[in-house]
Order: structure tokens, then C-alpha cells, then sequence
């Protein structure tokens, strides 16, 4: 089954200053802001939900495919899916547009400052979803507020399940946006505190929403994941990871292990302790996609966490 990962594409340059911005802004003359930073120390990272997603999905073995909308800067990050073997089919280039971009300065104190374009991001609704597309699941990750209404409401037009994934863009949306989100998806995937603020924008608990969708998946950091689906709630535990550099993606990672799972027709508890192994493997590496992975690295990692294999 081919996944469409409906979502953003982005370049995140991070930046880190060797001090404390409270050294560098003073507190009685913050209305006449005007600093400068030198920051030795630059990565640019490929990134945004669908790159992520794409990426993790490709490595383990998964069909996806993602759409999005990208700038005329996209060359090297195509390039390097491309040798990841991601379909980039359904991946549209806007002419005088820049790839969305995040830069983002932190400090000694992992305090952060971030600047974020979205660029091509806001023509996502020039991309549309059909059945001919030949997906057989899809995921609506964050991306333009427009692409994300069209493209759930298409995906339900061509009876194509799907995952909405709101995350940091769930606040631009209406409560009533939000609960159409919620009629038309077949589940729904939340951190906790995005789980909190749906249930603030919606005035309604995860619970009673989770009785709408097949299942309801709120991941929790580092203490794990719970899936609520079928009138249960499946607690899931981490996998412990080799080590804790960078979460940065490690939501994209579970992710990616959800509509693996799915697609292969996995019970809950495993689709949730195969995107906690994902995360464990990723958080070790800085940046959401510089770590490695394939089938049988996450085949070992799940029998050292867990005590058996889920692929039999």
C-alpha cells in the first residue's frame, strides 16, 4: 500500500551562539531592540513533516510518496531523497518561491530564537488529491492552512484514509475547522500538548473525540505513547535510545512507523512500540534525517526493547 504524505518540505538552519542571549538584550531596552549575534557554529538541515516522514518511511522499507509544494532552491534536497529512493512524483516546484525555511539560534542555555518562511509551503493547495493517484492511505502533516482543508476533504472525496497530523499548525485552525478535520479523518495524531489544545479549541476530551476515528495516537516524549482505539487505551512504553542528542523529528519518525503499521495491517500496541523503536533511532542523531536506519536495524532494536519481533 503506497502513503501519501501530504506535508511540508524545509530547510532548518540552526544556528548556536557560544553565550546567553540575557548577555546580549538588555531587559530596560527591549523596546528599542537591535542585536547582533556571531554564531561559529551553522548545520542546514533537510526537514519539514513530509521530508521527515518520507524519509523514515523510505529507510524502513514503507511505500510513500510525498506531495508538497517547494521552492527553486529544492535541487540538493531532492538530490538527496532521490537517493533515498522517495518518490518525488507528487512534488510541485513554485516559480520565484523559496523552499519553506526555518532558521532558528540557540544559546547555552537552549533558549531559542526562530524565523520561520513559509515560501512555497502556502501554494500547498495547488497540489490535489485523487483516487488515480493510486495511494491507499495518506497523512495530512503540516503544511499551508489552505493545502491542509483541501487535501483532507479530498482525501475523504476519494475514500482515502487518512492520518491528520496537525501539529504546530494546529493553532491556525478553528474549532470548527477542527472538528471537520476529525469527521472526515480515520485517525488522528497528536503530541500531548497539541492533544491539549485540541481539547481546549474543541471543548471536547481526547476521549470522546478518539470514539470518532478508528484510533487516536498522542505521543508523550519520553514517557512513551497512548493509543486509544477500539474502546481501549494502549500505553506504550520507549524504546530506550543509545543515546539523547537531538529530538528534533523524532515525531516524524513515530509517524512514519504508524503508516508502516497500518498499511500492514499491524494491532495497535505494535504499530505504537515500532514508531517508539523509529523515535529511540532517530533521537540519538542531531537533525531529523542524518541517522540510519533499515528493516533489519529496526527488527533488532525492537527484540532488544520488547522481547520479540512484530514481523514474525
Amino acid at each position: 500500500m503506497t502513503a501519501l504524505i501530504c506535508g511540508s518540505m524545509a530547510f532548518d538552519t540552526v544556528m548556536v551562539l557560544p553565550g546567553r542571549f540575557r548577555d546580549h538584550i538588555l531587559p530596560d531596552r527591549i523596546h528599542l531592540l537591535n542585536v547582533s549575534f556571531l554564531v561559529p557554529s551553522l548545520r542546514r538541515n533537510f526537514g519539514g513533516c513530509a521530508g521527515n516522514i518520507a524519509y523514515n518511511l523510505a529507510l524502513l522499507g514503507g511505500r510513500g510518496a510525498p506531495m508538497a509544494t517547494v521552492g527553486h532552491d529544492f535541487g540538493p534536497y531532492a538530490q538527496w531523497l532521490r537517493g533515498r529512493s522517495v518518490d518525488l512524483t507528487h512534488v510541485r516546484t513554485i516559480d520565484g518561491e523559496y523552499t519553506a525555511q526555518a532558521f532558528i539560534t540557540t544559546d547555552l542555555d537552549d533558549n531559542q530564537i526562530t524565523a520561520f518562511h513559509p515560501g512555497a509551503m502556502n501554494h500547498a493547495q495547488e497540489n490535489r488529491v485523487e483516487r488515480a493517484l493510486g495511494a491507499g492511505l495518506a497523512i495530512i502533516a503540516p503544511d499551508g492552512k489552505e493545502g491542509m482543508l483541501q487535501h483532507a476533504r479530498q482525501c475523504a472525496g476519494a475514500a482515502i484514509p487518512f492520518v491528520f497530523d496537525p501539529g504546530q499548525g494546529l493553532p491556525m485552525f478553528s474549532s470548527e475547522e477542527l472538528a471537520e478535520f476529525v469527521r472526515l479523518a480515520d485517525y488522528v495524531a497528536v503530541n500531548d500538548y497539541e492533544g491539549k489544545l485540541l481539547e481546549e479549541k474543541t471543548g471536547r476530551k481526547l476521549e470522546n473525540i478518539a470514539r470518532e476515528v478508528k484510533a487516536l495516537i498522542v505521543t508523550m516524549g519520553a514517557q512513551g505513547s497512548r493509543i486509544f482505539a477500539g474502546g481501549k487505551v494502549h500505553d506504550i512504553p520507549i524504546a530506550a535510545p543509545e543515546r539523547v542528542l537531538d529530538p528534533t523529528g523524532c515525531g516524524d519518525a513515530y509517524r512514519a512507523g504508524l503508516l508502516y503499521g497500518i498499511a500492514h495491517g499491524w494491532d495497535w500496541p505494535d504499530i505504537g512500540r515500532l514508531g517508539a523503536v523509529l523515535g529511540a533511532i532517530k533521537i540519538a542523531s542531531r537533525g531529523a534525517q542524518n541517522h540510519r536506519l533499515d528493516r533489519a536495524m529496526v527488527e533488532a532494536r525492537f527484540k532488544q526493547a520488547f522481547g520479540r519481533s512484530p514481523w514474525g
